[in-house]
Order: C-alpha cells, then sequence, then structure tokens
C-alpha cells in the first residue's frame, strides 16, 4: 500500500473510533474549551482554595471529588471541608478521624446524609488514612429553618454556644446577587424574601469556617452543591469578603444530552465545568 493512502485508511480508522466513542462526561473551562485532567490539576493545586460544586446524587461528581482530592495530595498538604456536615457535628467527626469512634458510632453521633456511605465516606475515610483535617462547614440545618422562616433576626436570641456553630452575625446580604435573586425567580412567585436568606446563612457559615481552618501551604478543599459556588457567588463571594486576593479555583457540574459541545447557558459557571451526560444513572 502506497504510503498516502497507509496514512489516509489510519485517519479514517482513528476518526470511525472517535465517531463511536461515547464519553460519560467531558471537562470543559469556562469558556467552553475541552481541557485535559492534567491541566485543570495543575491549575487547582496552585490555589488556596478550590471549591468542587457536585450533583449530590451523581456518581461521576464523586469519582471526580475524589480523584482531584488524591491527586493534589500527593503534591500538597490538604484541608478538606463539606457542605454536608454541620458544624456541631465536627466532635463526631474529630473522633472518627483520630479513630477513636467506629464508622458505626459516626453514624450515631452525627446527621449523616443518606448517601454518605457510598459519596462521602471515601473522602472522609482518605482523609482518615492520610490524616488530613476534615472541616464540617455548614450551618445545622435547623438555624437555616428558622431563617427561611423568620429572616436573620431570629438567630440573634439564639445562646452563645449555638452562635459558634454559626458565621459570626450580623450575616452579609445582598439580595442583588445573581444566586440569591434566581431562588426567587425558579420558585415562580411561590417564594418568600427569607428563602435567599436561608441560602445566604449557608454560605456565610461554609465561607467562614473555610476562612478559619486557611493554612499557608495548602489546600483546602471545599465539597458543596453546585449552586453554592456556581458563578463565584455564594460561598466563594462571601470568603472573599472575608479574605480579599486569596486564590480561588472553582469546579461545577452539568448536565447534557451531548457533552461533546459545551452549551452556552452551561459556560462560565466555574473554572472548570465537569459536564455529564444526562443520562448517567443517579445515586438515589
Amino acid at each position: 500500500m502506497k504510503p498516502l493512502l497507509l496514512l489516509f485508511s489510519i485517519l479514517c480508522w482513528c476518526c470511525g473510533l472517535t465517531a463511536q466513542n461515547k464519553p460519560a462526561f467531558i471537562l470543559y473551562t469556562a469558556k467552553g474549551k475541552k481541557v485535559k485532567y492534567s491541566k485543570m490539576l495543575r491549575q487547582l493545586s496552585q490555589q488556596d482554595v478550590v471549591f468542587i460544586g457536585e450533583f449530590h446524587n451523581n456518581p461521576i461528581c464523586h469519582w471526580m471529588e475524589l480523584e482531584i482530592t488524591k491527586d493534589i495530595a500527593a503534591q500538597r498538604n490538604l484541608v478538606l471541608g463539606a457542605e454536608m456536615f454541620e458544624q456541631d457535628n465536627q466532635q463526631a467527626l474529630d473522633l472518627y478521624l483520630q479513630n477513636k469512634i467506629s464508622a458505626k458510632g459516626l453514624d450515631s453521633m452525627a446527621r449523616l446524609w443518606k448517601n454518605y456511605p457510598t459519596d462521602y465516606a471515601p473522602l472522609v475515610n482518605f482523609a482518615k488514612e492520610k490524616n488530613i483535617p476534615f472541616i464540617a462547614t455548614n450551618i445545622p440545618r435547623r438555624y437555616a429553618a428558622l431563617v427561611s422562616k423568620d429572616g436573620f433576626e431570629v438567630l440573634d436570641s439564639l445562646p452563645a454556644n449555638e452562635k459558634a456553630w454559626i458565621a459570626p452575625l450580623p450575616i452579609a446580604y445582598d439580595a442583588d446577587l445573581p444566586g440569591y435573586k434566581n431562588m426567587l425567580t425558579m420558585m415562580g412567585g411561590h417564594g418568600t424574601p427569607n428563602m435567599p436568606k436561608a441560602q445566604a446563612v449557608k454560605d456565610a457559615t461554609m465561607a467562614w469556617f473555610i476562612a478559619q481552618h486557611l493554612t499557608p501551604g495548602a489546600v483546602f478543599i471545599h465539597y458543596n452543591g453546585s449552586y453554592h459556588s456556581e458563578n463565584h457567588d455564594g460561598i466563594v463571594w462571601h470568603l472573599l469578603q472575608r479574605k480579599p486576593g486569596i486564590k480561588i479555583k472553582t469546579v461545577t457540574t452539568v448536565s447534557q444530552k451531548d457533552v461533546k459541545h459545551l452549551l452556552k447557558e452551561n459556560r462560565n459557571k466555574a473554572d472548570y465545568i465537569i459536564c455529564v451526560d444526562e443520562d448517567m444513572t443517579n445515586t438515589y
């Protein structure tokens, strides 16, 4: 076979393989350009804080969180934190990390999410194995529920020991932030002005505990629902109020029917975007 014909045949064969590929996800930059995992990892490992915004029931998200965590840990010291653990459960989490209680003991003492065994236990167990601090960053949900009903003022009457589980009062709040405005839009007129405030007290509290545990020379990786950090809003906004100038990169998750081209509406949601096939099986 002539060299040019051979080359043409090889190219056709390779293109045929590419056409037959059916990726479960593709990584993109904010502008919608495909990016290699290795390049994303280099950027993430140079930050002070990395936010990974997940779909709570998406296995690709949870696998990617664990892989990013392991790979950055090979290069840098880490501190981990998560929305999925509320501050009043920090003691139980610490006891487990210190091997003073069992997994069953942690389940008894802490309010674990129903998908903890499959989706978050691998992160916690990695932290335990590598002696990495893991911070329960979220406000206890009962206080967020109170804010949703009666506004920030309801927090003023809490005893000091309970206020210690929340960002310092008064809570910074900008009702014009896109994330908070969109919450009311999504409710189709059924939301109340206090609903975004409940989101804000979660964001502010998570930002506060991240700020309290920033460690020189370490990367703080935070796991949260995508809405809490998309568009550099939510937790990111609150954290920058307290720590202006720190280096932050965000990762978020989107779902599309065709993952091979990032839709316009999904661009610029984060510095890096995990675009997952919408037919991906959910964990619950």
